[in-house]
């Protein structure tokens, strides 16, 4: 099993950045996927950003050129760093495990028009 504690959310202007930071601990390996899901208020959660095992990314087309996932392994750490920030972007962010089904317990990011 893997635990997941995620941090850096917060309360910023549009136009503003955030850095997420998921950090894990338990049965993990530097080579499994993680990600980042998002939820706003009354709908689904949606995948922002995938890192694979390769270190590929993944990107929902509405944040790609705004956000960067990566990935610190002597840390056991994944980022999100958010640039170019929306109201829209406005949500509830999750740090994701793939092999466990893993979440982490969310981190709230507000951007304010």
């Amino acid at each position: 099993q893997v635990q997941l504690v995620e941090s850096g959310g917060g309360l910023v202007q549009a136009g503003g950045s955030l850095r997420l930071s998921c950090a894990a601990s338990g049965s993990i390996r530097a080579i499994d996927a993680m990600g980042w899901y998002r939820q706003a208020p009354g709908k689904q959660r949606d995948l922002v950003a995938t890192i694979t095992s390769r270190n590929s990314t993944i990107y929902a087309d509405s944040v790609k050129g705004r956000f960067t996932i990566y990935r610190d392994n002597a840390k056991s750490t994944v980022y999100l760093q958010m640039n170019s920030l929306k109201p829209e972007d406005t949500a509830v962010y999750y740090c994701y495990y793939y092999r466990f089904n893993s979440w982490g317990q969310g981190t709230q990011v507000t951007v304010s028009s």
